[in-house]
């Protein structure tokens, strides 16, 4: 069965933007969850536009809204330390009970040129790390998110990460699920033994072919520690051509084809009205 949701990336757009396209979107029920991202700069237009820190706007996204699911795809885990983060995302889940979904990736590290994250984590006094120790980290952050949702009272000396009686209270209302985001092997791993969800950017970043490739490198993570690979939930997001919706579903029956059942719609600027977006593109799939 496919789900349907959309992502605004919150940048060269007002508050009150996004938060009509929010607001729409919570009221059809085609909808059902909704996305932000985690960049500190804009990362295409005007470099100096507006750009909104990401888990302070879902908080305020949520309080605007009563029935989607939502959360940061993803989060980097390079900005926030893992305890943090965990005492953030349980006080948007009480803003939201029940309904976020915990975003994750590896963030900022040292890759070859173009790398983005160079200017943006030079900006806000941010270091970037080897991509080995990126997702170590990812894997601690993991590992603690749960452990303090969870428990009352968390030690934990790892490699990168050491808690001293840390707690995190109020606890969430449910189970946060945690989604983890990218398609490197090694990111793969940890889905594998992580991940409640699976997200990969689809065309045009990627094309249907690499992310089925991509699919089976995951499978071949879980049979590696035994896991069934199918309790993984398929997420990937793709672009919505307002001008041809007929090739966005298109691209999206291809997606589904290959098992990939959590669509998160990209919406370019400007918005349109989500109700064309239930009635043109996710109605007609």
């Amino acid at each position: 069965m496919l789900s349907f949701g959309i992502k605004t990336a919150p940048m060269h757009a007002g508050y009150d933007e996004i938060r009509r396209v929010w607001r729409e979107a919570d009221d059809l029920p085609e909808i059902e969850h909704a996305w932000l991202w985690d960049h500190l700069l804009p990362l295409a237009g005007p470099p100096g536009g507006a750009a909104y820190e990401g888990w302070t706007l879902l908080a305020a996204l949520a309080a605007q809204t009563a029935r989607l699911k939502l959360g940061v795809l993803v989060t980097s885990n390079r900005l926030r330390p893992p305890a943090v983060l965990a005492k953030i995302a349980a006080t948007v889940d009480t803003v939201a009970p029940g309904r976020l979904v915990m975003g994750l990736g590896v963030g900022g590290t040292h890759q070859p040129a173009p790398n983005p994250a160079l200017a943006e984590y030079a900006a806000y006094g941010l270091t970037l790390v080897s991509p080995a120790e990126g997702i170590a980290r990812l894997d601690e952050t993991c590992t603690n998110l749960r452990r303090l949702w969870t428990e009352e009272i968390v030690d934990f000396a790892g490699p990168y990460t050491v808690l001293a009686k840390a707690f995190c209270a109020p606890k969430p209302a449910a189970p946060i699920p945690l989604l983890i985001g990218g398609w490197g092997d090694r990111t793969l791993r940890v889905v594998a033994g992580q991940a409640d969800l699976w997200n990969v950017p689809g065309p045009p970043h990627q094309p249907v072919e690499v992310i089925a490739e991509r699919d089976q490198v995951l499978r071949r993570q879980c049979a590696a520690i035994g896991r069934d690979p199918d309790e993984i939930i398929r997420s990937v997001q793709t672009h919505v051509s307002y001008a041809d919706p007929d090739a966005t579903i298109d691209t999206v029956r291809r997606l589904a084809a290959i098992g990939f059942t959590h669509i998160v719609l990209n919406l370019p600027r400007p918005y349109p009205r989500m109700r064309w977006l239930a009635e043109r593109v996710i109605q007609r799939v």
